[in-house]
């Protein structure tokens, strides 16, 4: 038997080798970072950056897509310098200890347990209304166990399914796309709405950056794939091809949905509608509604899903490291799932769904991910002391400036009721991390 390699100070095996598989090429990392991208976050929001922003949705989800790939660079810079799994919290700690690691895992836990409840909220709007009308309280406590029952029967399954319903959401993304070009070039719709910059309660300026803070939303999951590099053939080059080129093809698709729906649809309709796309496809005529709302709901389900497997095995990870109560470790015998961590975190994000509007709750998200980025990108800069043997991606010093400094000014976006809410969360966070500390002190004294 062989002795393994003892790690070296980027957390990777010496000589080379590495405990994962390197399985991932550039076009199959592309399309994994597209498919956390491409998601249900647009199918629920647009009527919601509409409210914010009037009737250039697109602009908020350029923006959103700009100020994305800022961050997604130090992504890049940190991925092929430590191409190991544990992301943010990784090189949180590696900059600035593990107590501030900790807390971006916990905000990225915390985040995630969120998305679920806006997700559920969505599910229970107005594409589940061309159905059949239920009460949301109804609608998200048997939407989400469902969603556990499946995450708890195993990975393989929900991967499984998760692969159809990503080609079904990114069809339904087209078909809008597709759908709002054949009713402008009839002549119906309105393009002059794409120009109206804010609403009557908001000026232009705010307008934007409020709708850009709820965009950002519609991007989360480009973070997730920094856990795969460790996986890449060749991360340096691979992973920032993959990740740029996923972000931009999103973006493309984003604002293409949020030209036609503004040109399609008025803003009033759009910001009263919990479907916004639907009501694109109203307008058009020739696709059945319940056909496209059907599309939508999988999209949801399937966002809401892919969210639930991360934050139950972010929980699991914690507790068994010991920065989460130690029951959350347990599993299911024969299917060795975390059923623990998938009760827990599926509760929390039925707690929370009953708490505030998608709107409400994306915006939560978005908070707990600008605390996250904004320790990635200062972490590049001081990691810049530290110059590994490997040649790595490398961001000009600029990126992640203006990355940090991009999350404080939409920080400053984000209302005061969403703060409240934010704030609690964090407090959470920093009182589980001195616990936790508090047990790392003993445990090594």
């Amino acid at each position: 038997m062989t002795t393994p390699s003892p790690p070296t100070t980027d957390g990777s095996p010496q000589n080379g080798t590495t405990a994962l598989k390197k399985a991932l090429t550039t076009p199959l990392l592309y399309f994994f970072i597209l498919g956390d991208v491409l998601g249900a976050g647009v199918y629920v929001l647009v009527g919601q950056i509409a409210a914010e922003s009037g009737g250039a949705v697109w602009l908020p989800l350029l923006l959103a897509l700009l100020l994305s790939l800022l961050t997604a660079a130090s992504y890049a810079e940190l991925a092929t310098k430590y191409p190991r799994a544990g992301g943010a919290s990784h090189y949180a700690t590696l900059a600035y200890g593990p107590f501030t690691g900790f807390l971006a895992g916990y905000c990225m836990l915390a985040a995630g347990i969120v998305s679920v409840a806006a997700l559920a909220r969505g599910f229970a709007g107005d594409y589940l209304t061309a159905f059949v009308s239920l009460p949301m309280v109804l609608v998200a406590a048997v939407f989400l166990c469902c969603l556990a029952l499946l995450n708890a029967r195993g990975i393989s399954e929900s991967t499984r399914a998760n692969v159809a319903a990503t080609v079904i959401e990114v069809g339904g993304l087209l078909l809008v796309v597709g759908l709002g070009a054949w009713l402008m070039l009839r002549g119906d719709g309105d393009p002059g709405r794409l120009l109206r910059l804010g609403t009557a309660d908001t000026g232009a300026a705010a307008g934007v950056l409020g709708g850009t803070v709820l965009s950002y939303y519609s991007f989360v999951g480009f973070e997730t794939s920094v856990n795969v590099a460790e996986e890449t053939r060749d991360p340096r080059h691979s992973y920032p091809r993959a990740l740029f080129g996923a972000l931009v093809t999103a973006g493309a698709v984003y604002v293409l949905v949020g030209v036609v729906a503004s040109a399609a649809v008025p803003t009033g309709t759009l910001a009263r509608s919990s479907g916004p796309l639907l009501e694109v496809v109203k307008e058009a005529g020739g696709v059945p509604p319940k056909l496209f709302s059907a599309i939508a709901l999988v999209a949801v389900a399937n966002g809401a899903l892919l969210t639930g497997i991360m934050s139950s095995r972010l929980a699991y990870g914690m507790a068994r490291d010991g920065l989460l109560p130690r029951f959350l470790t347990r599993v299911l015998p024969r299917r060795r799932t975390p059923w623990a961590s998938i009760a827990a975190t599926t509760a929390l994000a039925f707690l929370l769904a009953l708490t505030g509007d998608v709107a409400t709750l994306a915006s939560t998200l978005v908070l707990l991910l600008l605390v996250v980025f904004f320790l990635v990108n200062t972490a590049v800069l001081v990691q810049r002391r530290d110059r590994p043997a490997h040649p790595h991606f490398r961001a000009y010093t600029a990126v992640p400036v203006l990355g940090a400094v991009s999350c404080v000014v939409l920080a400053t976006r984000v209302e005061a009721e969403v703060w409240a809410r934010g704030l609690i969360v964090i407090a959470v966070g920093v009182a589980l991390g001195i616990v936790a500390a508090l047990h790392r002190r003993r445990a090594s004294s």
